[in-house]
């Protein structure tokens, strides 16, 4: 399994079976994950968005939230302070910088779908 982390954009398409759901399937396939502790709350906001926008398939969102939050996922304690100086560098957010800050601490690739994300990436 190759380590990964992947960004809300690219789990959220899987959960949710989104647009580019496939593709995330692609990128994950024997993936070992390692995610920053913010992902279960940013998947939790998109669930909570979609449920509103798509109320007649909340139970089905809800589902697919917690799928994704027993996903095998090795969790990764970020240094906030760390984080803010990327954001500020790179011009991110925190959000997208503890991402970002996980795959350079550990040394591995970051799957994402934003492109001002996978810009600094390279």
């Amino acid at each position: 399994m190759a380590a990964r982390v992947a960004d809300t954009s690219v789990l959220a398409a899987l959960l949710f079976r989104e647009p580019r759901a496939d593709q995330a399937e692609l990128l994950l396939a024997d993936a070992r994950l390692y995610e920053p502790p913010l992902l279960a709350y940013e998947l939790a906001r998109v669930c909570r968005k979609k449920s509103l926008r798509y109320p007649s398939i909340e139970r089905e969102l809800l589902n697919a939230l917690k799928l994704g939050l027993t996903l095998d996922i090795q969790w990764v304690e970020v240094d906030q302070v760390a984080v803010v100086e990327l954001a500020v560098s790179r011009d991110l957010t925190t959000y997208d910088a503890s991402f970002l800050w996980v795959s350079r601490t550990l040394g591995i690739p970051l799957l994402t779908f934003d492109e001002q994300l996978r810009a600094v990436t390279d």
